[in-house]
């Protein structure tokens, strides 16, 4: 691919309404912005989408930087790379550290993609002619949960993601499901649920679309013995890091449903290597966001024109969380379809004035 330099770009940007889970609260997002070039000035676009503590995973912006910094973008640099599939091999001598890599890989598959003159969904396999795309509301209290969910029916999106915890389940779904009959809600727990088994199964008669990770992500034997007592599907997210990973959740059959997260798997390579495995073991697969800036939303819409991608996803857009994004064309949703940017690889460019402005540092690799 004949790489010639890298730049690492961290960035800051307010979200417009605060996103509240069962472990914490984003009001500030940061993330790393990577650009890859190759020697006849072709850039590739990959996105860091760490958060700035470890509330989600283990990783962090912090984390992120360190690996792009010293190990992950001198393995990529040290020997020519022929195609994006290779990285897995590069990058076997570091262990862990998905969100890293998959900022790599989201770059060298979009370089790939334009120097071949294609869109990056065609380079993958992409088949469907729009994504479907859903809502997340992180809200603490019923009544804005109910003005968000009217506000999102009304600009044609017909899933709903809300976060849920103990204390904070049964009324706002009951509420939702009163108010909005004929969405689709999906309850995600963020493992909020581990000790509280009962207050889960108490859930099941809502109707709901998925739950989605409710107790540990290490435990998977917990998921396939609720799942076992409950007819609403189990979607698994933070336990599903890696290809082996979604390999034992299936074979356990602690879910029925996987979020696949480009950014948490590791890549677009492995993002799709479990999204043909979930094809070929009739498990459902959604898309799912990160809170990401336009970069990450781009790959996931090349994503989500994979044949297997039946659920709508975290693709909701880009003006529902910023007031400008770093990117051009942003995101738009129209009756809950999103419909392929145009142009070679994830069809988007930076928007160099937004990114300077909210950038707050700098770091370059040159070969």
């Amino acid at each position: 691919m004949n790489l010639s330099k890298a730049v690492i770009s961290r960035i800051s940007m307010t979200l417009k309404t605060p996103f509240h889970t069962s472990l914490g609260t984003v009001t500030e997002r940061e993330g790393l912005v990577l650009e890859l070039y190759d020697e006849n000035g072709i850039c590739g676009l990959g996105e860091g989408v760490a958060f700035s503590a470890p509330w989600y995973t283990e990783e962090t912006v912090e984390t992120s930087m360190l690996m792009l910094q010293q190990y992950l973008l001198p393995l990529l640099f040290q020997d020519p790379i022929q195609h994006p599939e290779e990285l897995t091999e590069r990058f076997a001598s570091v262990r862990g550290n998905p969100m890293a890599k998959a900022a790599v890989d989201m770059a060298v598959w979009d370089l790939y993609a334009r120097q071949n003159e294609r869109p990056l969904a065609d380079c993958i396999g992409g088949t469907r002619s729009h994504a479907l795309a859903g809502v997340a509301i992180g809200s603490k209290n019923l009544d804005d949960l109910l003005i968000q969910a009217e506000r999102a029916m009304k600009e044609g999106y017909h899933r709903v993601k809300v976060k849920i915890r103990p204390g904070y389940d049964l009324v706002p779904l009951k509420a939702l499901r009163e108010h909005f009959p004929e969405i689709q809600i999906l309850a995600d727990a963020n493992s909020a649920y581990t000790g509280y088994k009962e207050d889960l199964l108490a859930l099941d008669g809502l109707g709901l679309q998925m739950i989605e990770q409710p107790f540990s992500p290490d435990d998977l034997a917990e998921h396939a013995a609720v799942q076992l007592e409950m007819t609403t599907p189990i979607c698994l997210d933070e336990s599903i890091y890696s290809y082996d990973s979604a390999v034992n959740a299936i074979r356990f059959k602690s879910c029925q449903v996987i979020n696949l997260k480009i950014g948490r798997v590791g890549g677009v390579t492995p993002a799709k290597k479990i999204h043909d495995l979930c094809m070929g073991q009739g498990i459902q697969v959604w898309c799912g966001g990160m809170l990401e800036f336009g970069i990450s939303r781009a790959h996931n819409v090349s994503l989500s024109l994979l044949p297997g991608f039946s659920i709508p996803g975290d693709l909701s857009a880009s003006d529902r969380y910023w007031i400008e994004d770093i990117t051009t064309p942003e995101l738009t949703v129209d009756h809950g379809r999103v419909k392929p940017f145009r142009g070679d690889g994830i069809g988007v460019e930076l928007n160099r004035k937004r990114l300077d402005e909210v950038t707050i540092e700098r770091f370059e690799y040159k070969k």
